[in-house]
């Protein structure tokens, strides 16, 4: 993750919030939910990369913090990118992306 911040500093940007989908830990902090290891064997969500929670958490923190982007450290396709832009409400790339076209990006 330092090395994904550093990236985003060199390209004028501020890392304002950093989120990590966690699974396989327990849901004793929710209670009674059996949390991520009952979840551990099912495939993350192909349309976001991760649960609907972590983006509606995401989205929240961008709106609070009127963030202009979200960089993700794994690789998107193009349809997630879009349906994250979209459900974020600003571009969304990643890690990627500002390596191999950050010379002419500014964030």
């Amino acid at each position: 993750m330092s090395v994904l911040v550093g990236e985003v500093e060199r390209l004028g940007g501020r890392v304002v919030e950093q989120f990590v989908q966690r699974r396989g830990v327990s849901g004793k902090k929710k209670g009674h939910a059996p949390g991520g290891r009952a979840n551990l064997e099912r495939p993350y969500s192909s349309r976001t990369l991760m649960s609907s929670g972590k983006v509606q958490e995401m989205a929240v923190v961008r709106v609070e913090t009127d963030a202009k982007a979200v960089v993700f450290a794994n690789e998107l396709t193009a349809r997630q990118r879009t349906v994250l832009a979209s459900l974020l409400g600003c571009p969304v790339f990643s890690h990627s992306e500002l390596v191999n076209g950050g010379d002419n990006r500014r964030l």
